[in-house]
């Protein structure tokens, strides 16, 4: 087993990859890490447990560590979760010291020599580690996890990339759970809709055309398509649901599509522990819904439907991912467990 920490697990996506990996056939949880004041105590008594399953039995009693450089050790991988202006320099440290990190902080994510990594979508650009641990002289690495909605919206246009996509607007709908915990203020968020999500969009945006984009030599190519983005906080927990909408060079073919869509997987390589069919198409028009269909594939899948021509060189449809399971702590576990695959960790 491959000794494994947690940075920021009592939060909300900590908490997630805590139970993602209670029983996990190549990761064990040996380190819990969190704020100063957390430090010491019992998980059970740090940590507000918020998920639908219990607290795993086995960490209830697991002294929490203080995220510092000295105190996290003695572990082969860490899974961070923490707060980007935590994570930026702690997690440099650390792979200075030689861990091997998987981020799903924002710190790092667009810096030139660090792979931001859907599995399914990009899983070459992890060839960015060797460049990085060269280029800076580090033993261990980052590799990093986009943002929640980038995840799913780059699933599903990895394989329209082949028709030549010119522009992409995107409406998102995004569950509450994503602003963390205590996050959205009840009278906020209830019968209400916002939006504005700081930072949001501009992440959409610019996360986008760097999965999408072409490694070469020791850099990415960034893809050359437009992609607009309006982001909303909408009153379900679980859930981001987009209504996106695609411009192509060219005329395409909605049954074509569908097509792509049922046969994706670029990832090539034997069935890993967390990988579920990653894309789902549903016919019937009224869907994707969050109370149907946000745990398809066990929270790994993206549903999509209502996929219909705009036009010419225009299709629109609606996606719906499971924010802190496809969009984050699952899609973090998938992308260590590639990184094992290819010997990284």
């Amino acid at each position: 087993m491959i000794k494994t920490a947690v940075l920021g697990a009592t939060g909300f996506v900590g908490q997630r990859f805590v139970q993602l990996l209670e029983t996990h056939p190549w990761f064990e949880v040996t380190l819990l890490g969190a704020s100063e004041r957390s430090a010491g105590k019992p998980y059970a008594e740090a940590c507000h447990w918020l998920l639908d399953s219990p607290m795993p039995d086995a960490l209830k009693d697991l002294p929490v560590v203080e995220c510092s450089p000295e105190k996290i050790r003695d572990v082969d991988l860490v899974f961070s979760a923490l707060p980007g202006n935590l994570a930026g320099p702690l997690e440099a440290k650390l792979a200075q010291k030689g861990l091997k990190i998987v981020s799903k902080a924002s710190a790092h994510r667009m810096e030139d020599d660090v792979p931001l990594i859907v599995p399914e979508v990009n899983p070459g650009h992890l060839a960015l580690i060797g460049v990085q641990q060269e280029r800076r002289g580090w033993a261990g690495f980052i590799s990093t996890d986009p943002n929640c909605s980038t995840v799913p919206l780059a699933m599903a246009l990895k394989p329209l990339m082949k028709y030549d996509v010119q522009r992409v607007h995107v409406a998102t709908l995004q569950g509450l759970s994503g602003a963390g915990y205590p996050g959205v203020a009840s009278l906020d968020a209830l019968g209400n809709v916002v939006p504005f999500i700081a930072g949001e969009e501009e992440k959409v945006q610019t996360e986008c055309v760097k999965l999408l984009g072409t490694l070469n030599g020791d850099s990415i190519q960034t893809a050359g398509i437009e992609v607009s983005a309006s982001c909303n906080r909408v009153p379900v927990v679980e859930g981001h649901m987009e209504n996106v909408f695609v411009e192509f060079q060219s005329e395409v073919s909605v049954n074509q599509i569908k097509k792509d869509w049922a046969t994706f997987d670029h990832m090539h390589h034997p069935k890993l522990p967390s990988a579920q069919k990653p894309i789902q198409y549903l016919e019937q028009e009224n869907r994707p819904q969050h109370r149907l269909d946000v745990m398809a594939g066990n929270g790994m899948t993206t549903t999509i439907g209502r996929l219909r021509e705009d036009g010419p060189r225009r299709v629109k449809f609606t996606l719906l991912s499971h924010n802190t399971i496809r969009g984050a702590a699952g899609n973090g576990i998938l992308h260590a467990e590639l990184l094992k695959h290819k010997g990284l960790v």
